[in-house]
């Protein structure tokens, strides 16, 4: 089966990060397989709708049996792209930019935090994880040396539009804004907000509604 982008609902896209999330979990148990009612036990997702979405990709299910782990988890891979390794650039190594460098599920999905970089003397050279600081003028280089398209943002606010116009001109493509502040980027540049202050706000909407639901 041959699925294009346009073919893939949105939808769908975001619901396999989950997915893969649960299934490297069990599979870090020790399970080989496992059913779409335990997979929607993990993840919040009805069955059914798990049913479907895999269904758009191929047969990977057999009734009785259930999903095995270890095809499942290969096959998403495959199918989000990460299944090999993708660089990423970091720029900011505060405390932030230093738990993302470390943050040992970059790797287990593909992710290499190979370069950090940072324009605070105190913080060139040195070591964070198995990478050395570097100041962020040499930023264009070694993205182009190391053939960087994603980069992290972790930096001030008032930074974060000079740092994302900084690793666009140097080629990356996708950026993750860590940062509340609202930056412009080139078309043909992909940037995902997740500033986790807004994040929680959403979620507060809910917990006030549920909250205000059950004093009723």
């Amino acid at each position: 089966m041959h699925l294009t982008e346009q073919d893939i609902p949105a939808g769908v896209i975001e619901r396999l990060p989950i997915y893969l999330g649960a299934l490297i979990q069990l599979r870090q148990e020790g399970r080989t397989t496992v059913s779409s009612s335990r997979l929607g036990e993990l993840t919040g997702v009805n069955p059914a709708q798990i049913r479907r979405d895999l269904t758009r990709f191929g047969s990977f299910g057999k009734r009785g049996v259930g999903y095995d782990i270890a095809l499942l988890v290969d096959s998403i891979q495959r199918i989000l792209g990460a299944d090999h390794v993708h660089r990423i650039a970091l720029v900011g190594a505060g405390n932030l930019g230093s738990a993302i460098a470390g943050y040992d599920g970059l790797r287990q999905h593909g992710f290499h935090v190979t370069a950090v970089f940072d324009n605070d003397p105190r913080k060139i050279g040195k070591r964070i994880g198995d990478v050395v600081v570097r100041h962020v003028d040499e930023l264009p280089q070694v993205v182009r040396d190391q053939n960087i398209r994603i980069a992290v943002l972790a930096v001030p606010p008032e930074a974060a539009q000079q740092a994302a116009d900084l690793v666009c001109k140097a080629g990356v493509r996708i950026i993750l804004n860590y940062t509340p502040a609202l930056v412009h980027v080139p078309e043909d540049v992909v940037i995902h907000n997740t500033d986790p202050v807004l994040e929680l706000l959403h979620t507060l909407y809910y917990l006030s509604r549920a909250e205000g639901a059950s004093k009723v």
